[in-house]
């Protein structure tokens, strides 16, 4: 067996995978195909870059991201240090400036002394013990060697990515900062429609073009990422209960709420980018510039990046991994990120953690741990390799997964509250078990 561990992919969860392995002693050879190859979503050479959204979800302890995130900071996660050191103000969530965020977690696995970033296409599965996290977007070459050896179908669905504006385009008299609950500080820009003008967008919206491209297949979307033109088609009033929402917000110039919002989150630490929030689309670029500019705010705007949209290939879990994400066909060989089927990025990055945790300790000789069931992450990774592998889906973070707690508490928030507490006492218990 190698003494030193294999990690193919340089996303969220390769990039946390290798940096666990290495703190836990172990040297290792990180593969990441950019820009050697590039992906038909990613802009940069940057470990661990950031291709959606570059919210990374609610920060409070007692949601299921939050706790999530916890979590992981509490085992010296290289993804949320990196995170919460690049945080640009989004209310109640965590996000993060994506450029510097994906410089520093580069800059911070390039200099360890025990990670080689070796920057080439990996084609062929390595000999173990090895880590593939390739991502949804993994080349058709590796694809085909992992479909060979796991013989799952080939299961996928399609994600979006949302505009991009430059904030000094926007018009600011046509909307007003603030955030949804009162919940952290005023860090989203709304611009307003109202009715009439949210029934105009609506009618351009459901009528415009949309990029085909390649598409052969059926269009299956995960339902946290529909792209907001295929939302709209479900009825005209499905995006005011979705990403337009008003609720919990007042329009100060007017003291009532409005009918309709479309959120500006910041994309970097300067505000001179923002992001349209839950507007991930498929439209093509000259209709996103023409349909987003009929509202109010964006008449104007400069458009730096439009919305994309690419296909995500997941494995049927239930049938090829254990909750260690070892795989069921080879032992020495583990799985993590988006390709297992968690999604969203901290999933992600959490199972690269686990599976950067076990992959050292396959090469020191060692047992791999499985977290317990009361923690998020143990949850999760039970989940998917245990759900019923005829209807497997993505799977994001939340307190479903979780075991029910000994009493019943019908008050939500303490109920939520009760469960944090209770998953980060067991997480704390395993870490001093296992000597982490």
């Amino acid at each position: 067996m190698s003494s030193r561990l294999i990690v193919v992919g340089g996303g969220l969860a390769g990039a946390e995978a290798a940096w666990q392995a290495a703190n836990l002693g172990v040297d290792v050879d990180l593969y990441e195909m950019r820009p050697q190859k590039m992906t038909p979503a990613h802009h940069t050479q940057h470990l661990a870059e950031l291709v959606c959204t570059n919210s990374l979800g609610a920060k409070r302890i007692e949601s299921p991201a939050g706790l999530l995130k916890e979590e992981m900071r509490r085992l010296n996660s290289c993804i949320i240090a990196c995170a919460d050191q690049h945080e640009v103000p989004a209310g109640g969530a965590l996000a993060v400036d994506r450029e510097l965020f994906a410089r520093a977690v580069t800059e911070r696995l390039a200099s360890h002394p025990r990670i080689r970033v070796i920057r080439e296409e990996v084609t062929e599965i390595p000999p173990g013990p090895a880590v593939i996290a390739t991502g949804p977007l993994t080349s058709d070459a590796l694809a085909a060697k992992i479909r060979e050896l796991t013989g799952s179908e080939d299961l996928y669905f399609y994600d979006a990515a949302a505009p991009i504006v430059t904030a000094e385009s926007v018009d600011m008299s046509k909307g007003f900062w603030g955030a949804r609950w009162g919940r952290g500080g005023d860090d989203y820009f709304n611009c307003v429609l109202d009715k009439d003008e949210y029934a105009a967008f609506y009618e351009a919206l459901v009528s415009a073009e949309v990029h085909e491209g390649h598409i052969k297949e059926e269009l299956k979307f995960f339902e946290g990422c529909v792209p907001i033109e295929e939302l709209a088609r479900r009825g005209p009033e499905t995006m005011r209960y979705g990403p337009m929402r008003p609720v919990g917000l007042t329009d100060p110039r007017t003291g009532k709420r409005p009918y309709a919002v479309v959120q500006l989150r910041r994309e970097n630490i300067g505000a001179t980018l923002l992001n349209l929030v839950g507007f991930q689309t498929r439209l093509k670029w000259g209709e996103q510039k023409r349909v987003f500019s009929l509202i109010p705010a964006l008449r104007e705007a400069e458009f730096v990046r439009f919305g994309v949209i690419h296909r995500n290939t997941f494995l049927n879990s239930p049938k090829v991994l254990f909750p260690t994400y070892q795989a069921r066909a080879r032992e020495d060989l583990l799985f993590a990120g988006q390709i297992t089927g968690v999604e969203g990025y901290v999933e992600s990055a959490a199972s690269g953690l686990i599976a950067g945790i076990n992959g050292a300790r396959l090469v020191k000789g060692e047992e791999p741990l499985t977290l317990p069931l009361e923690t998020m992450m143990g949850s999760l990774a039970h989940y998917i390799t245990a759900a019923d592998p005829r209807h497997f889906q993505p799977m994001n973070a939340n307190f479903g997964l979780l075991p029910p707690l000994p009493e019943r508490i019908r008050d939500k928030d303490a109920r939520k509250e009760a469960l944090s507490r209770r998953a980060l006492e067991a997480l704390e218990a395993w870490k001093k078990e296992h000597g982490l």
